[in-house]
């Protein structure tokens, strides 16, 4: 599993294909998740968005139609970096604990750049209908890469824990970051000591 998120039929206007034009979209589109993140839905405007990555809205409209054809492309490359976190946790290289160290720590890195993006694309904004597929493609991956961590526990274990220990990270993530505790060392020891808890709790 070592693929991209299939993107879906492009809503941009046109796709960039020379080095300068993908460094333009690039811009925009890390900017667009800066604005998106810190504004959420209501108070998302193109015009700030071209204003923040240093390009005419004439130049951010050359690619992206509207502002929901920007806000796919932020979903789409939010997933990808989630995933890449995933795919770096090298599973029969490490001990157990330091795949959970890698996970853990990599989580909170994915999520520490705009820390509200996560919960704003899940929350405030919809995709488009031929993107749900990519959706189900990036949690078959999501729980299968999980689950990988959880066999390196010993011990019979149900396919629903990687489902729930998804969810539990997750949840304890996206609550620090709204409360601006995502960089906490503490945080990240107490979620480490859940995890394993969870997964080993008689080593706990």
């Amino acid at each position: 599993m070592t693929t991209l998120i299939p993107s879906p039929p492009s809503p941009m206007r046109k796709e960039p294909r020379q080095a300068r034009s993908r460094a333009t979209v690039d811009s925009i589109v890390q900017a667009g998740a800066r604005v998106l993140s810190e504004r959420g839905w209501a108070g998302f405007n193109t015009n700030e968005v071209a204003e923040v990555a240093g390009v005419s809205i004439g130049s951010l409209y050359q690619y992206f139609p509207d502002k929901q054809a920007l806000i796919e492309a932020i979903r789409q490359r939010h997933l990808n970096e989630v995933l890449a976190v995933i795919r770096a946790v090298r599973v029969g290289e490490k001990s157990a604990r330091q795949l959970v160290e890698d996970l853990v720590g990599g989580m909170i890195a994915a999520h520490s750049v705009h820390p509200e993006l996560h919960r704003v694309l899940l929350e405030e904004t919809s995709p488009y209908a031929n993107s749900v597929s990519d959706q189900s493609v990036f949690e078959t991956e999501y729980l299968a890469r999980y689950a990988a961590v959880v066999a390196a526990y010993p011990g019979s274990r149900s396919p629903m824990v990687a489902q729930v220990l998804s969810a539990a990270v997750e949840g304890v993530i996206h609550s620090a970051a709204r409360r601006g505790t995502l960089q906490s060392p503490e945080l990240k020891e107490e979620l480490l000591h859940l995890v394993c808890a969870y997964l080993a709790p008689k080593e706990v």
